[in-house]
């Protein structure tokens, strides 16, 4: 659609900038053994890096971005002279920034490929240390790369005359954007929570792992048996813990209140209860293992925790309570109970979801529903194992529709900001490129760039 066109032009080099860092993996794994296609000042680009990132690109847009040889290697040298001169700006960037880059994208890659063994076998890792190592190397690029946009558009902004502006423009050539179907949802959710029995038969047996523990028995071995982190298999329980990892508040306070050798008393989080020892001490890091251990939660606590929902969407069907209020007296939910139960993107951090583009068992359910609607009450667990029933409303839809400037303004002013962010940084790169020592192979000097990389006069 020509309508789209111009807006992925704009968004090019951001989404370019966002996939990077996820893809780098596939980069920095193979075995280096094809040409130096471009030098900039000690940065390098790779030939296999063009075919790469290229196809990646392609794949994450579905399509919608098709790129040429001599575009990408356009976008990659542009990513590299970036990083270039963040160093020679000084741009400053912190091992724990690095850090926790590393371990969300370790977290990433696990999610994709299942388990952690599985992603050093897919790349050709050695082990899980090899594998930070270099994601260190690719995540502080990144950031380098990141702080010197964020230092060249710092001052940018846009004016309500400029977003008028740059609107009409795009609607005087055609090439207003189609913004896709959007909604926002509301959540009522009831736990199904254990006994009080269950929980004291749970921290019982845990006092009993850790008497054994401590009187010799195999942490490791006490894991693999008892515990109910799925991790347990590959690991024995065992972690290493920063300040800046991903790790739950509950888990990285035990860690870092240990000595070395000490078992933990049996503490509870979101996941249900642990039991932890303190093997290492590594400079701000931690080396420790978990026992988790999740009560179970019989059927007919299940079915009591059904009818209730059930119930209570019957009386807001029936206009006997609100679905606001019937948030603030039922809901177990925390991160959704103070905003009448208002669902949160975890992509975007809005409240709002892309309709084509969201998880397919949340599209089954809502896809159909008019403002207002309830979903059949369903039942679901959360990442700690959590049991519950809830239900969904739809709390507003906007159908897919030609950009508005009035009722679209927002999403306008957004565009209009990141594209005079890109010409900014373009015009910095265009001076930049003079003074920056730049060795290109032959067979790449073909290409019709849209700036002045091969250094050719009158250009």
């Amino acid at each position: 659609m020509q309508q789209k066109t111009t807006i992925l032009k704009f968004t090019k080099t951001a989404l370019f900038a966002t996939l990077f860092g996820l893809i780098s993996i596939t980069t920095f794994a193979q075995v280096k053994i094809d040409g130096v296609a471009v030098v900039i000042g000690k940065n390098i680009v790779l030939d296999s890096d063009i075919d790469k990132f290229k196809q990646e690109i392609e794949l994450r847009s579905e399509g919608k971005i098709k790129i040429s040889d001599c575009e990408m290697l356009e976008e990659l040298m542009q990513q590299k002279l970036l990083a270039h001169h963040a160093i020679i700006d000084s741009v400053l960037v912190s091992d724990p920034e690095v850090d926790a880059r590393v371990d969300r994208s370790v977290q990433y890659f696990t999610q994709q490929y299942g388990s952690v063994d599985k992603v050093i076998k897919a790349y050709g890792f050695n082990d899980l240390d090899d594998l930070k190592k270099e994601l260190f190397t690719v995540q502080k690029e990144n950031l380098l790369i990141e702080k010197e946009q964020q230092k060249i558009t710092e001052k940018i902004d846009v004016t309500p005359e400029e977003v008028r502006l740059f609107y009409n423009g795009l609607k005087e050539k055609g090439e207003l954007p189609e913004f896709s179907a959007e909604i926002e949802l509301a959540q009522i959710v009831i736990k199904a929570k254990p006994t009080p029995e269950e929980t004291e038969r749970i921290v019982n047996k845990l006092e009993e792992l850790k008497k054994e523990i401590e009187d010799g028995a195999s942490f490791k071995m006490k894991a693999i048996i008892n515990s109910d982190d799925p991790g347990v298999t590959n690991n024995g329980g065992q972690y290493e813990v920063t300040k800046e990892s991903q790790f739950i508040k509950e888990f990285k306070e035990m860690a870092f209140s240990l000595d070395v050798g000490q078992v933990s008393k049996p503490f509870k989080s979101e996941f249900g209860y642990h039991l932890m020892q303190l093997h290492q001490v590594k400079g701000n890091m931690r080396v420790a293992s978990h026992i988790l251990m999740q009560p179970d939660v019989p059927d007919s606590k299940l079915t009591e925790t059904r009818n209730k929902a059930e119930k209570i969407a019957e009386d807001i069907k029936s206009g006997k309570i609100t679905f606001e209020e019937a948030v603030e007296k039922y809901s177990d939910d925390d991160e959704t109970k103070n905003s009448g139960g208002l669902i949160i993107n975890p992509y975007t951090g809005e409240s709002t979801f892309n309709l084509t583009g969201m998880d397919p068992a949340l599209y089954a359910r809502v896809a159909e529903l008019k403002t207002g609607e309830l979903t059949d009450v369903f039942f679901d667990e959360n990442r700690s194992g959590e049991k519950m029933y809830k239900f969904i409303i739809m709390r507003d839809r906007t159908n897919t529709h030609i950009a508005d400037l009035v009722n679209d303004y927002v999403k306008i002013q957004e565009l209009a900001l990141t594209k005079k962010k890109e010409e900014t940084i373009d015009k910095w790169a265009k001076e930049k490129i003079q003074d920056t020592y730049i060795k290109m192979a032959d067979v790449h000097r073909k290409c019709n760039f849209v700036k002045n990389w091969k250094k050719e006069t009158g250009k």
